[in-house]
């Protein structure tokens, strides 16, 4: 997949904000399928095997090491799916989003250098109040 072009508003490349709205509309399909009340990690596998079948590279749990003095150390996280190393997606089946999930997907986008992530809440009635874009 090609992933350089023009650039959206936010200064994304359009072949990004493409994969953006893949993972949006696969979000959609799972939360069709399964609905609210599963486990976190249901909703990342079936998300991850959506957009796999989609064609896409997804790289699940992948560890997002920090640098200090130079040295890349593994201080524990953990990225839910990365998208064709481009997209950030972080899976939640919360009662709601707070601002410490925002912080977490900030501090990713900061930590890989990548600069789209989406926070993702399974557990909603209508997966569109779960949705969450975050640009670096």
């Amino acid at each position: 997949m090609n992933h350089e072009g023009h650039k959206g508003h936010e200064g994304i490349d359009a072949s990004v904000e493409a994969l953006g709205r893949q993972v949006v509309d696969a979000g959609l399909k799972v939360h069709r399928v399964l609905g609210a009340g599963l486990l976190e990690s249901a909703y990342e596998t079936c998300l991850a095997y959506e957009l796999e079948a989609r064609g896409l590279e997804i790289r699940r749990q992948s560890p997002l090491p920090v640098v200090y003095e130079g040295r890349r150390l593994d201080a524990g996280y953990r990225l839910d799916l990365v998208v064709e190393g481009l997209v950030i997606v972080e899976v939640k089946a919360v009662e709601a989003l707070s601002r410490l999930h925002e912080a977490q997907i900030m501090t990713y986008l900061r930590l890989s250098g990548l600069r789209l992530g989406y926070l993702l809440n399974f557990n909603v009635p209508l997966f569109r109040q779960g949705i969450r874009r975050f640009v670096l």
